[in-house]
């Protein structure tokens, strides 16, 4: 049974960045931890961070439920996390108390300087994890995971590289599921930092729509940029660059963990 670890800076990088390939494993039978390395107390314009904290961990464990998915949402502060010792030891613990099979995170040059500690920690640790003197009160797992950096649209200081590309669009309605389980970002904190609240509506079904409108533009350049078979265009695209610090896959278990 194959075991997959996400580790982003925030409820809802994981359902943003690779929300149809969880779902696709999760329809295979996989076992899947969704983890938030923050609390998320930052994202939201009015909401007293305590509460937030709150919100937001309910709304990660609804969405995770959407796929029979484990969703922690951690302790570490939104808005200020460092890649430092204290992280790369949580990130060994996660790793090797839940022994995956491939873990999902962000690039250490990605926009967010939550985003990069996150995936600077990861980097950090995939070597460590199998030292057992380091964090040695967690043992290290059988095999060094595959880790696999989340598809990003920046160059500087070097384009993201895609390894594997999907065409996941059976599951946008799964994605944006999971999406609208995170109501305080998707509706209201997104919409109001784009300057664009006043656009969403109240409706429910109205609300999907735009949501589905919008989740679309963005994602749009991702075919753009990665989508290069011959055939129709797919509505959804999500592309993964595996990293080079950790295990090192085979063509049979690449085909295995992306379904290719």
């Amino acid at each position: 049974m194959t075991k997959v670890l996400v580790l982003g800076a925030h409820p809802d990088d994981a359902e943003f960045f690779a929300g149809g390939f969880l779902a696709e494993h999760a329809r295979a039978g996989s076992v899947l931890r969704l983890v938030s390395v923050t609390n998320g107390q930052s994202g939201h314009q009015s909401i007293p961070a305590e509460d937030l904290i709150r919100i937001r961990r309910t709304e990660a464990a609804s969405a995770g439920k959407t796929i029979g998915a484990t969703y922690i949402t951690s302790d570490f502060p939104d808005g200020s996390l460092q890649s430092n010792l204290e992280l790369r030891a949580y990130v060994i613990r996660e790793i090797r108390s839940f022994a995956p099979d491939l873990v999902l995170t962000h690039r250490p040059c990605d926009y967010h300087p939550d985003h990069r500690a996150v995936g600077q920690a990861v980097q950090d640790a995939s070597y460590m994890v199998m030292v057992p003197k380091v964090v040695p009160e967690v043992s290290p797992p059988a095999c060094e995971p595959i880790v696999a950096y989340m598809n990003d649209l920046f160059v500087c200081p070097y384009p993201f590289r895609p390894d594997v590309v999907l065409d996941v669009s059976k599951h946008l309605d799964t994605v944006l599921d999971m999406m609208s389980c995170h109501a305080s970002q998707f509706f209201d904190w997104l919409p109001w930092i784009e300057r664009i609240g006043d656009q969403v509506p109240n409706d429910p079904q109205a609300r999907r729509a735009w949501l589905r409108n919008w989740y679309l533009t963005k994602t749009d350049p991702r075919k753009e940029r990665f989508w290069k078979k011959a055939g129709p265009e797919p509505t959804l695209v999500e592309a993964f660059e595996i990293s080079e610090y950790a295990g090192k896959p085979s063509n049979e278990l690449l085909r295995k963990l992306f379904f290719m």
